[in-house]
């Protein structure tokens, strides 16, 4: 059965093509309820899970399963954390460097891209560099959000093209936005 390209989101059935699963926007959770009531696997993130819906709805074989890339725990840093502490191969952005990164730059701190990245790739270098990192790439463009965090990537544009604009109404049009399909989308 063909659904027809409507406004409103089709449910969520085996009688839907992967074209039009890949139209609209899904929750992970709606789409792991759905693998289920079809007997598939719910395991991986929800582009994985969405490519794996849509392979079956459309009689194509299954995509391969990524391997997992997890990476094994780090130990916390010696305290006290001082500008001169180097990075350690494998650190994460843990909540010991936030709190070292909000008391030497202040509370307007956040782990955004670059610092994950300077930090996922810093071994060897201190901590000091990292803070100096920071204030040389501010205003800097950022780097692309991935496809994974559609939510952040709307609000991060839709607050920029409206500066002061609250967070209810970023919500509002966020719910509007995933309510249509995507070929029908607006700009945020």
């Amino acid at each position: 059965m063909l659904v027809a390209m409507t406004d409103s989101r089709p449910a969520l059935t085996a009688d839907l093509t992967g074209h039009d699963l890949l139209r609209w926007y899904w929750r992970r959770d709606e789409l792991v309820a759905f693998a289920r009531r079809l007997g598939l696997s719910a395991a991986g993130g929800k582009q994985e899970l969405t490519a794996r819906l849509a392979a079956v709805l459309d009689g194509h074989p299954l995509p391969e399963p990524r391997p997992a890339a997890r990476r094994p725990r780090t130990a916390p840093l010696p305290e006290p954390l001082t500008p001169e502490t180097l990075i350690p191969d494998g650190q994460r952005c843990s909540q010991q460097l936030r709190v070292f990164f909000q008391q030497r730059i202040g509370p307007g701190f956040r782990f955004d891209g670059v610092m994950r990245d300077f930090i996922a790739t810093g071994a060897g270098r201190s901590l000091g560099d990292a803070v100096a990192h920071w204030h040389a790439t501010r205003g800097v463009q950022q780097p692309q959000i991935g496809a994974q965090f559609e939510l952040n990537r709307f609000l991060r544009d839709w607050h920029a093209a409206r500066p002061g604009a609250g967070r209810q109404a970023a919500m509002q049009a966020w719910q509007e936005y995933r309510s249509l399909p995507v070929d029908a989308r607006p700009k945020a």
